[in-house]
């Protein structure tokens, strides 16, 4: 009897644990963009300070350079669909996977460094319901994305494209995120089943400096 409450009791804690380790962090870690990954232009709009996203305690799922700055126009403000009110081809930042990952639409991201710009989802009928906001970025592979300018529409696509060798950018959804609340977080959804972090970038709008929180999907697929 006793030595199956001891087994039940080593059971329950040992589940307990696999759980925990299953859990998503997120970190800010004082480690600048390693230089020989991107080009020096972008290597110079980009912050010093990393983002780390992780599965427990050793399993980073990616980390994240966030530019300087995200310049806004002075009249710019989300509007219906679009919950950001950033220009289509503007640099986010730099991401990089330390292994294959998988983006919104489920296409393979191989291991390896991406420029991130803000992209919009194109208003027609085979994107209709794959996600409940227009909001993405696009992830472009460095060695292919060496000036930080906004691009324009088919050069982001047609660079996105080569991230998955596939007729579809690599694309990570963007979610509406609430003005208040922590700098650095991650929340796990269970339907869907996305895992979805939440940072603070530096956005100027007219002039005036601000902090500007953006929330993305790194992990998990669109429902279609």
């Amino acid at each position: 009897m006793i030595r199956s409450c001891v087994f039940a009791a080593l059971s329950i804690f040992a589940v307990h644990c696999l759980a925990a380790a299953a859990d998503y962090q997120i970190a800010s870690v004082n480690s600048p963009l390693p230089a020989a990954a991107v080009s020096p232009e972008i290597v110079a709009a980009i912050q010093p300070t990393m983002i780390k996203v992780a599965k427990g305690d050793s399993q980073v799922v990616c980390e994240i350079w966030l530019a300087k700055e995200w310049p806004i126009a002075a009249d710019a403000k989300p509007s219906g669909e679009i919950i950001y009110p950033l220009t289509p081809g503007q640099l986010i930042g730099v991401i990089r996977y330390p292994r294959k990952a998988a983006d919104f639409r489920d296409q393979e991201i191989p291991a390896g460094v991406y420029v991130a710009r803000y992209a919009q989802q194109p208003v027609d009928g085979a994107h209709v319901g794959t996600s409940p906001t227009r909001d993405f970025l696009a992830l472009l592979p460095a060695a292919k994305d060496r000036d930080p300018k906004t691009l324009d529409y088919k050069t982001l696509t047609t660079t996105s494209k080569e991230t998955t060798g596939t007729a579809h950018p690599a694309i990570l959804s963007l979610q509406a995120a609430a003005e208040t609340g922590e700098p650095l977080a991650v929340r796990e959804l269970s339907e869907p089943q996305w895992v979805i972090v939440r940072f603070l970038g530096k956005a100027n709008q007219g002039g005036a400096a601000k902090d500007m929180p953006l929330e993305v999907v790194v992990v998990g697929k669109a429902s279609e």
